[in-house]
């Protein structure tokens, strides 16, 4: 008889946004004419940017027409659309990337989980706590659960995961933050090259927000730190930074000299996921990549930049809400996640937030055990609707 993949028993019930869309659900039939102000899962609210539309709309329409029309494209993504991230994304800024590590996808959350895919079963995998839940998921489903080492990120350390002491072979950082809106310094970032670099280690830098860094002084990229390419790749997406949650187009960044063990020898990961990826993905549609190559134009540019900046300032809102209020509040400056410490547990701060101000947020436990007695809020949201929820708030805190 066919036999199911036993590490799917190791995974909790249910993934922790299916939770939370149950629970708001039922709160939905008893109370069905009462408005709810969605702040939970980080999906964007603003519609696509014209230009980019109008892109996606036009490359729709030609490919109705005998010119115009594409098959399949190049499973690492069209050429043009490469280059403009090369340039805009990394060399504008004085990062070395060359056009031919760039590999597009349809999603950092499915490049997380597949990149697993590439290393030996029973490696030692270092994942933050508080994290996003498909870090561990991923890993769990490949049969790693005993081989995992969770790395607190604590209100003692500013919500920033440091090396440990002992040696892992494969670390995830996600900076900024999600879901604590924590972004890792230079130095902090460059002391997890260090150890990577020392115990050999791999790091898979989540960039998905790099965005929403405003501050010059944080790095956006991991390669700006010296020793990165040699032990480092870098996921990014276009969800959050040009409203593409529903269009499905990323990127992951695989710089050619990065070389992991393989038997006696070592092999490029460039090679192993070039394979992959020709092997298991048939690329993103030419409409798609139409509309990615608008977000680099400059009036993409313009135009995704000021959603970014509305959601920041959402994001600034909820922030001063809650510390002129004493509480403790973490991002809300460089990330459009606002991580408050209510000193509760955290399912009972989510229910009494949805029952008494229909305001949905995320449980910080849902992340793992560090998020105990936090909420998380998301900033993708209209300002007029994050006014009504600080409103609705006011009476609760």
């Amino acid at each position: 008889m066919i036999q199911a993949n036993p590490h799917y028993s190791e995974l909790s019930d249910t993934y922790l946004f299916v939770t939370i869309a149950r629970k708001v659900e039922e709160f939905k039939k008893v109370n069905p004419d009462r408005p709810l102000i969605r702040m939970g899962i980080g999906d964007v609210v603003f519609p696509l940017a014209p230009s980019v539309a109008r892109a996606f709309s036009e490359a729709a329409l030609a490919m109705a027409t005998p010119e115009g029309f594409r098959g399949y494209g190049p499973e690492q993504g069209y050429s043009e659309l490469r280059e403009a991230i090369a340039r805009i994304d990394y060399r504008d800024k004085g990062v070395d990337v060359d056009p031919s590590e760039i590999f597009i996808s349809d999603g950092s959350k499915c490049d997380v989980g597949h990149i697993q895919e590439l290393f030996a079963p029973e490696i030692h995998v270092g994942i933050p706590d508080p994290v996003y839940p498909v870090y561990r998921d991923s890993n769990i489903m490949a049969g790693r659960k005993d081989f995992i080492h969770l790395i607190p990120a604590t209100r003692q350390n500013g919500m920033v995961p440091l090396p440990p002491s002992e040696p892992l072979d494969l670390v995830y950082l996600c900076s900024p933050n999600n879901p604590t809106g924590a972004v890792l310094s230079r130095d902090q970032l460059a002391s997890w090259v260090e150890y990577a670099l020392r115990n050999k280690a791999l790091l898979l830098f989540d960039a998905a927000y790099a965005a929403y860094i405003q501050d010059s002084e944080l790095p956006r990229s991991i390669f700006e730190i010296p020793g990165a390419r040699d032990c480092a790749l870098e996921f990014r997406s276009l969800s959050k930074s040009a409203g593409f949650t529903g269009v499905r187009c990323a990127y992951t960044v695989v710089p050619k000299e990065l070389r992991i063990a393989s038997q006696d020898s070592t092999v490029r990961v460039w090679d192993l996921w070039n394979r992959r990826q020709s092997t298991l993905f048939n690329g993103v549609s030419w409409p798609v990549q139409a509309a990615a190559l608008a977000v680099y134009s400059e009036q993409g540019q313009h135009e995704t930049g000021s959603q970014v900046a509305a959601y920041l300032e959402n994001a600034r809102m909820l922030a001063n809400f809650f510390r002129d209020r004493g509480y403790e509040v973490y991002g809300g400056d460089n990330a459009p996640y606002v991580w408050v410490y209510l000193g509760r547990d955290s399912w009972e701060a989510f229910d009494l937030f949805l029952n008494k101000a229909a305001v949905v947020v995320t449980p910080g436990s849902g992340f793992g055990d560090q998020g105990q007695g936090f909420v998380r809020f998301s900033a993708f949201q209209t300002p007029e609707k994050v006014q009504q929820a600080v409103d609705a708030l006011k009476d609760l805190l």
